[in-house]
């Protein structure tokens, strides 16, 4: 993209009733839009029968685009099949169980590792980038869409994963010894042996199965991604549009085939974004500010990096019966708080409501009446604003007091395993993301900010305690010993370690450790514990001095100090759960380790979490006005500050001491309109003439 913070909408021309490209075009540009994602979604229109491609069409977009100089993403469209291609080679389709075709009629329900799908894909990806590579307007590709929604169950995948398991396992006695197969006979005496997965109720089996997973979809991208680089200009770069939460996304894995990461960021607005506001269930759409700042951070964290939206709220998101329009400003904050954790690209979904469809009530950026309206109003403000402060904003990087460790296969161990008594085992259970989202919106709302780190890409102890005071492992449940030597090394470099629950006690196939838990680091904890409970009601928590300061929820680690260095910070307020411990902190040698052994309420993580911060000596946010919340990023020169007021109602600030607005005036207060946004400077190195 040409513009440092690149700004737009997916565009479907081919969707529209009518003509209507040149007054589409006048009014993104009128908007402010700098790029626009293309042709993703519709293989049928880019080849409408088998070997006849059409693609005058998109070139009519393309030079449009061009003579408006407006960037353009051009989308490979092969997570949804055409017709013919399902009719003429049913083999194509997933299998959601062994030998069970999922039906045609929606998107994505193809075996991606067929053959014969390949053989199309790889057509069509050829012809279209062949045809469009030079073209001036394209300056990068979306691979696919939104990767990874089904675990597939086809013959040929389930002989895949045998080969997977062979590389991996020196043999079948190697796998016998580390799974434990000898429970209810299961010894393999061959890789013949291996079960389907259908029927699995081993936890390794059905974590190695979700990794495997993981690797297809990730070698599918690959794929796509040698072929779209032999034929691409040098100044192009390949992306990809990551749903976090598909069952076989791994973004981590997804993100080593890829230039730049990106991903989806929905969120529920009106209400959804009011700050401060307890938890609320969460799902592909989000809900709460703290969960805006979650899904950032979780996309610089795919690759330490920049990354794009590549699609977020436009209009009401979701069906008509969860129609929430955001009310005037949100967008413009939701944008700010993306683009302060490192989003290079704001692109909305989309530019034009459909008018038929699964999608009818997703609201574009322009209504059913295809006339600008307040939608258009709000994002062509901030369109304006981008332009004026981008080149400023893409110089900085994200700052982070604290940093989080984010584990996919822990993830996938906790929904087999569950942690709430409330939520069933299934691949799409989030008893992980539960725990994660618990601690994180602790530290939100204590004033901290994050950066998300994966277990499986940690630079080693010394560079992390270099550059986090803080580490907060939640949930870490499936830990090689890799990962724990290196968070051993951590706390010997002088960094303040934060365990949550369920950390440490399997290996990485999901066996439990046989030493006292948390396994691996309970010596260096300064207590352990060899019970736990779940928990059908919350149970109050209190802290040292007897006051209680919340509850735990769904999932409680009954543990006992290993000695009089060792701090209580919080104990169970329950007649028999009293005799244990709920946190401790303990010194070790220039480090610390606190031990959390239980999920934390809201107000129980927010006084967790500032604690921490108080020991670690960091310095928290806080403000009179409960709504608003700050957030900053650093650039060689200076400093951005984001001041939110997540309200209606208007808040005036005492202004920050030291922190200029982009004039490079200072006032003596800051005023913060309801669902305001303010940008502020900070000077970090002075000029000598």
């Amino acid at each position: 993209m040409r513009a440092p913070i690149g700004f737009g909408a997916a565009y479907y021309h081919e969707y529209q009733p009518s003509p209507r490209l040149a007054e589409d075009m006048r009014l993104m540009r009128e908007a402010g839009f700098t790029v626009i994602r293309v042709g993703e979604s519709t293989w049928s229109t880019w080849e409408p029968e088998d070997g006849r491609f059409e693609t005058a069409w998109m070139r009519e977009v393309l030079d449009a685009a061009s003579e408006h100089g407006i960037d353009v993403i051009l989308g490979t469209p092969t997570y949804a099949a055409p017709p013919w291609l399902a009719r003429a080679h049913p083999e194509i389709a997933a299998e959601t169980r062994t030998g069970v075709r999922r039906p045609w009629g929606a998107r994505q329900e193809i075996d991606v590792t067929n053959p014969t799908f390949r053989h199309y894909a790889e057509r069509v990806i050829r012809t279209m980038v062949t045809e469009f590579a030079d073209h001036p307007a394209v300056v990068g590709y979306q691979l696919d869409n939104e990767p990874g929604v089904l675990l597939l169950h086809n013959a040929a995948v389930f002989a895949a994963f045998k080969v997977w398991l062979a590389e991996r396992f020196r043999d079948v006695g190697e796998i016998n010894d580390r799974w434990g197969l000898v429970y209810w006979s299961h010894q393999l005496s061959s890789w013949d042996d291996l079960w389907l997965p259908d029927g699995n109720a081993q936890p390794q089996y059905d974590l190695a199965w979700r990794l495997f997973q993981g690797e297809v979809v990730a070698e599918f991208i690959g794929w796509q991604a040698g072929i779209v680089r032999e034929l691409a200009r040098e100044d192009q770069w390949l992306t990809t549009c990551i749903a976090y939460d598909r069952v076989a996304a791994d973004d981590l894995r997804i993100a080593t085939e890829l230039d730049i990461a990106a991903g989806n960021a929905y969120y529920r607005m009106q209400d959804g974004l009011a700050h401060p506001a307890p938890t609320r269930p969460q799902s592909w759409m989000t809900d709460g500010t703290w969960s805006v700042f979650l899904q950032a951070d979780r996309m610089f964290g795919s690759r330490h990096a920049p990354f794009l939206v590549t699609e977020t709220n436009a209009g009401a998101i979701s069906f008509s019966n969860v129609s929430e329009p955001g009310w005037d400003g949100q967008w413009r904050q939701a944008a700010w708080a993306q683009i302060g954790r490192g989003a290079r690209l704001i692109e909305y979904w989309h530019w034009h409501t459909l008018h038929y469809g699964t999608e009818t009530h997703w609201v574009g950026v322009l209504p059913h009446d295809q006339r600008p309206g307040r939608v258009y109003r709000n994002i062509a403000e901030l369109g304006q604003e981008i332009g004026e402060l981008g080149e400023r904003v893409a110089a900085t990087t994200p700052d982070a007091d604290v940093a989080f460790v984010f584990s996919t296969p822990s993830k996938y161990a906790l929904a087999f395993e569950p942690v709430f008594p409330d939520e069933a085992a299934a691949p799409h259970s989030r008893g992980y993301q539960r725990v994660v989202e618990a601690f994180y919106k602790g530290a939100f709302d204590a004033g901290l900010q994050a950066h998300v780190l994966h277990d499986r890409a940690l630079p080693s102890g010394a560079e992390l305690a270099a550059r986090y005071p803080v580490l907060v492992v939640p949930g870490l449940y499936s830990a090689p010993d890799g990962v724990l030597a290196t968070l051993r090394e951590y706390v010997a470099a002088g960094g303040h370690l934060v365990l949550g629950p369920r950390s440490g006690y399997a290996d990485e196939w999901a066996v439990a450790r046989r030493e006292q838990q948390p396994g691996g680091l309970a010596d260096l904890a300064g207590a352990g514990y060899q019970e736990f409970t779940t928990l059908r009601e919350p149970v109050p928590v209190s802290g040292p001095d007897g006051a209680v300061i919340g509850a735990a929820h769904g999932w409680a680690e009954l543990l006992e100090p290993a000695g009089a260095s060792t701090e209580v910070l919080a104990r169970y307020d329950h007649p028999e759960l009293a005799a244990f411990v709920a946190a401790t902190t303990a010194s070790q040698g220039p480090g610390r380790v606190t031990t959390v052994g239980f999920v934390p309420d809201d107000r129980a993580a927010v006084d967790l979490l500032a604690g921490v911060a108080e020991r670690s000596g960091l310095g928290r946010f806080t403000c009179e006005a409960a709504s608003v919340t700050h957030s900053s990023a650093t650039g060689p020169d200076e400093r951005v500050h984001l001041y939110f007021n997540w309200s209606g109602e208007p808040v005036t600030i005492p202004w920050p001491e030291g922190q200029h607005d982009a004039e490079g005036t200072q006032e003596s207060q800051l005023e913060l309109g309801g669902w305001d946004v303010r940008l502020l400077w900070e000077q970090l190195t002075t000029s000598f003439s």
